[in-house]
């Protein structure tokens, strides 16, 4: 998307907003609301682009004003928007009145203040440890209890640096867990950018090891530069391929795909889960990692009895949370598809405005148990 579209599409939403609100309050408050958003119009756009239009560490101070703005106006259109709703029902019903266009106008952009800085607290607190027992058929004994710690989704870039990313490590390893997956879309730039960034990610630790697969926003930051840092670490990058994990006597399969459009940026990349289990023992637990839930039909088909995925950040937060379930069959949570359980992670980042309402950001620790 162009430059210009970018920012007359930013334009035009901010001017509905204005039309609907500024004109329906007091002047004071109409011209202040009128200057908070001549501002964000030019600076959300601004804050999206900004590795276009400046250079680090101009860049991301710019990001990080114009997602603060693009999160506040993303709260403001959504309540504008039920405004107008509430307005026509008053209409429709006959109690329409200038007191309530008024007193609707004034409220919008407070709770929208309000709904912003909850979502900023929310956002930039370290990730709470979620505990999900997840039950799989024919689990051997010596596996029941065998710890897998997911996180997915922190993307460090511009908001996101070294101290938010050792504080996901330091949390993580206190759990003490048997594997730690990364399930995709860790950054937003390149490893020239971030490499001191995410150096916390080589004091990872884990009884069997670990592992990692690419997500979309690797993909975007130069993936084959990333797969090297990663393996520099000592993270497993699982690309099309398994490993055999051996357990109190017992064997797990554990496997890993690119990301689900990875093909559009190199064909090598094209996931494909059949392709992760060629060779992989039978009679053992399958486990694959993927980090769209849309992977979830082929996974199946493949054979596997968990697949642990991120991507959707839970909705992250209105309206955003309506958009997911176009593209994704699974928003968050865990799942069922036949034989197979899908266990989706809200993220344990942010991506975009540091904002998160109704999808609290999570470290998954998921304990396999056998079915009943």
């Amino acid at each position: 998307m162009s430059l210009p579209t970018v920012f007359a599409l930013s334009a035009a939403l901010h001017l509905y907003i204005a039309l609907r609100l500024v004109t329906a309050l007091p002047v004071a408050g109409g011209i202040a609301l009128a200057l908070v958003l001549l501002a964000s119009a030019a600076l959300v756009p601004s804050g999206l682009l900004a590795r276009r239009l400046l250079r680090p560490p101009a860049a991301d101070r710019l990001t990080w004003v114009g997602m603060l703005f693009m999160g506040l106006f993303s709260s403001l259109l959504v309540l504008t928007v039920l405004r107008d709703l509430v307005l026509l029902a008053a209409h429709l019903a006959g109690v329409a009145s200038p007191a309530l266009a008024e007193d609707t106008a004034a409220a919008a952009p407070l709770l929208a203040l309000a709904l912003s800085a909850v979502g900023f607290v929310n956002a930039r607190r370290p990730a709470r440890v979620r505990r999900v027992t997840v039950p799989l058929a024919d689990l051997p004994d010596a596996l029941a209890g065998f710890r897998i710690v997911q996180i997915s989704d922190i993307h460090v870039g511009p908001t996101i640096k070294h101290e938010y990313l050792q504080a996901i490590v330091d949390r993580v390893n206190a759990l003490d867990a048997d594997v730690v997956a990364i399930t995709g879309d860790l950054v937003d730039g390149s490893v020239a950018e971030l490499r001191a960034h995410v150096a916390p990610l080589a004091l990872l630790r884990a009884r069997h090891g670990v592992y990692f697969v690419t997500g979309n926003h690797e993909y975007y930051s130069g993936v084959h530069g990333w797969v090297d840092e990663l393996q520099r670490l000592g993270i497993r990058v699982l690309h099309n391929e398994h490993v055999v994990l051996r357990h109190e006597g017992a064997h797990l399969v554990l496997a890993g795909v690119t990301d689900y459009t990875g093909h559009h940026f190199d064909e090598a990349h094209r996931s494909d889960p059949a392709a992760a289990l060629a060779g992989a023992p039978d009679g053992a637990p399958r486990v694959l990692l993927a980090h769209q839930p849309r992977s979830a039909p082929a996974a199946q088909a493949a054979g596997f009895d968990l697949q642990l995925s991120g991507h959707t950040h839970g909705g992250q937060f209105l309206p955003w949370t309506f958009f997911v379930p176009l593209q994704q069959p699974y928003t968050a949570g865990l799942h069922q598809l036949g034989r197979l359980s899908i266990y989706v992670s809200r993220g344990t980042g942010y991506w975009g405005p540091p904002k998160r309402i109704g999808a609290p950001s999570e470290i998954a620790e998921l304990l396999l148990a056998a079915s009943a």
